[in-house]
């Protein structure tokens, strides 16, 4: 199912992938589009920035299409929430994979679809939750699992600990030692 867009309008492509290292190649590959928007980062939240940009971008007779439900929002509620606003404005969104078309005519059943949907999406990702979490418990009690690497040598974080202490810029810190200041604080704690 290809949706053209009304006359004048768009079909604006949404590409979100959770990680730098992760590719978005097969997304919305070969299909016409006239502007793609690409996020690399979680779908935690809707506060991504190509999302925003998106949003600020599509108009009144445009065609959102993302590849899936849970490329534009991966819990029920942003996902009602975006979907409701963009179509409330008079842009069309289609979900490829889903081979979901919702548009500002919809009906109750086009809601309760959405609903319906989106809540299996949502299960599904928690189910992969709760599997990766039980692999990684196994994995921790036969001695295999060890956790993520250390970001900084002994050294390095010993250096990091006596500059901080030295009243030194965090924000600099954290860009020269190439971590975030989320990771700076858990080497070196306020005190």
């Amino acid at each position: 199912m290809v949706e053209a867009a009304r006359p004048g309008g768009k079909r604006v492509g949404y590409i979100r992938v959770s990680s730098v290292d992760q590719k978005d190649l097969r997304q919305l590959d070969g299909l016409e589009l006239d502007k793609i928007f690409r996020d690399k980062a979680s779908g935690k939240d809707t506060q991504r920035p190509e999302l925003q940009h998106a949003l600020q971008y599509l108009r009144d007779g445009d065609v959102l299409v993302v590849h899936s439900m849970d490329r534009l929002a991966r819990n029920l509620d942003d996902l009602r929430k975006l979907v409701f606003e963009l179509t409330g404005r008079g842009v069309t969104v289609q979900f490829i994979k889903e081979s979901l078309l919702f548009t500002y005519e919809d009906n109750a059943m086009s809601k309760l679809l959405l609903s319906v949907m989106g809540a299996f999406a949502e299960f599904e990702r928690s189910l992969i939750r709760e599997r990766q979490r039980e692999g990684i418990a196994l994995a921790k009690k036969g001695g295999v699992y060890k956790g993520r690497k250390k970001s900084l040598t002994t050294e390095r974080a010993e250096e990091l600990r006596r500059r901080v202490a030295a009243g030194e810029k965090k924000t600099a810190l954290a860009r020269e030692f190439g971590i975030s200041r989320e990771t700076l604080y858990q080497y070196a704690p306020i005190a």
